[in-house]
C-alpha cells in the first residue's frame, strides 16, 4: 500500500495508519517533492510529475502493484497515477479530495496563494487554515501535528505544488473507468472538500465504498484513526479477495 500525503504536509501525516498496518503488509509513505525531506528543486511545473515520480519509485522498490491511497491533493495525485498507470494499481483510496479541475478563479487562487507563501513563509498560511484542516475540537496533539507539518515544508516546494495543481487535468471522466475496487472517504465536517464531492465520486465510481466520518474535517486519518483505519482494514481485504496481494520481494 502506497499512502500520499496532502498538501502542505509530508509522509507523517500517514502515522496512525503506518502503525495499524505496516506489521501485516508493505506500507510505503514517501514525502513528496518538495514536501519534508525530499528536494524541492528541480520544481515540478506539471501536476503528473507527481504521478511520475510515484511510478519511479514503485520501480525503485520493486513494487509491481500496490493499493494507493490518497488524501486532498494526494487523492488527486493517486488518479493521476491511475490516469498514468492503471495497470499497478490494485485499488483506490480517495480521502477528502475532489477529481475536477480548478476553476479559472480557483487559477488565480492559487497562484496568488504560491507568491504570498513565498514572499511570507508558511507560519501565517498555517495558523489561518489548521481549524479548518483538522475541527476546531480535535484533540489538541493533532493539532500541534498538523500545524508542524505544515510549518516545516518549503515555502519554494508548497508554491511549486500550487502552481502545478492550479493546472491539473479534469479527473471525473477517468473516474467513471476505474476498473479496481475504491474506498472514498470525506469527514462530515471538511468545508474543503464537503461530503458532497464525496458522494459525487463515489457515484461516479463502478466498485466504490463511502465512509462519511464523524467528528472529523479533512484529516479524518488523524481527528479519527480507529474509525478510518477500521474502514482501510475492511477495503483492503476485499481487494485482497479479488486478487491477492504480492509476496514480497527476497531480501
Amino acid at each position: 500500500m502506497v499512502l500520499v500525503h496532502g498538501h502542505p504536509f509530508d509522509r507523517t501525516m500517514w502515522a496512525p495508519q503506518l502503525d495499524t498496518f505496516a506489521t501485516a503488509r508493505r506500507v510505503i509513505a514517501p514525502d513528496l517533492r518538495g514536501y519534508g525531506a525530499s528536494p524541492t528543486t528541480p520544481a515540478l511545473t506539471d501536476f503528473s510529475g507527481f504521478a511520475r515520480d510515484i511510478e519511479a519509485l514503485l520501480d525503485e522498490l520493486e513494487v509491481a502493484s500496490c493499493v494507493l491511497a490518497g488524501l486532498s491533493m494526494g487523492g488527486q495525485i493517486v488518479m493521476d497515477c491511475y490516469r498514468l498507470f492503471p495497470d499497478r494499481v490494485r485499488g483506490l483510496v480517495l480521502a477528502d479530495t475532489f477529481p475536477a479541475a480548478e476553476t479559472p478563479e480557483g487559477v488565480r487562487t492559487r497562484d496568488a496563494m504560491a507568491d504570498r507563501l513565498l514572499r511570507e513563509g508558511m507560519r501565517g498560511y498555517a495558523d489561518e487554515v489548521l481549524e479548518r484542516m483538522v475541527a476546531p475540537y480535535a484533540p489538541v496533539e493533532v493539532k500541534a501535528h498538523v500545524h508542524r507539518m505544515m510549518t516545516a515544508t518549503a515555502p519554494e516546494g508548497a508554491a511549486a505544488a500550487l502552481r502545478a495543481r492550479a493546472r491539473r487535468p479534469d479527473y471525473r471522466d477517468l473516474l467513471t473507468r476505474v476498473c479496481v475496487p475504491a474506498l472514498v472517504v470525506v469527514g462530515a465536517d471538511d468545508d474543503f472538500t464537503p461530503v458532497s464531492d464525496a458522494r459525487a465520486m463515489h457515484a461516479a465510481l463502478p466498485d466504490s465504498a463511502l465512509l462519511v466520518v464523524e467528528g472529523a474535517a479533512h484529516m479524518p486519518n488523524l481527528e479519527r484513526p480507529e474509525v478510518f483505519d477500521e474502514a482501510l482494514g475492511e477495503f483492503l481485504t476485499r481487494v485482497d479477495e479479488r486478487q491477492p496481494s504480492p509476496a514480497p520481494p527476497r531480501l
